[in-house]
């Protein structure tokens, strides 16, 4: 896991030292990009996100407990079959909407991945990790 979002760092410490409620999302969204996702990066403006051939985020609302201070996905997080090549994707990000909204937490690609068409990316269950450390 990399990082999270400057907003998600700023909601949480607001939320646990009551000075503001943050409301968790109603779905979080998957994000393939092809360049380096920041810190202040918004749903809406993520670097490299994948476009066209057939991509959309893809929700992923099925979470490990934490434990050791991490969590994962607990289902297999299945994109679309790509209906052109959608480059090389090297990161991965985490937000609160389809297609704008905030950003919540991003990370590296243990290895870059072509996607090409006819191609299915997917993480298999336990392939995101999400740890504050």
């Amino acid at each position: 896991m990399g990082s999270f979002s400057d907003y998600w760092e700023l909601e949480i410490l607001d939320h646990v030292f009551k000075t503001g409620v943050y409301t968790a999302p109603t779905n979080i969204y998957v994000a393939l990009c092809t360049s380096t996702v920041l810190d202040s990066s918004t749903g809406g403006s993520l670097p490299g996100e994948v476009t066209g051939g057939a991509y959309a985020r893809v929700t992923c609302n099925t979470w490990d407990a934490a434990s050791g201070g991490a969590t994962a996905n607990t289902g297999a997080i299945t994109f679309a079959e790509a209906t052109n090549d959608w480059g090389t994707v090297t990161h991965f990000a985490l937000c609160d909407h389809a297609s704008t909204g905030n950003l919540l937490a991003h990370g590296a690609l243990s290895a870059a991945k072509a996607v090409d068409s006819g191609d299915t990316a997917k993480f298999a269950t336990g392939d995101v990790d999400v740890t504050l450390a």
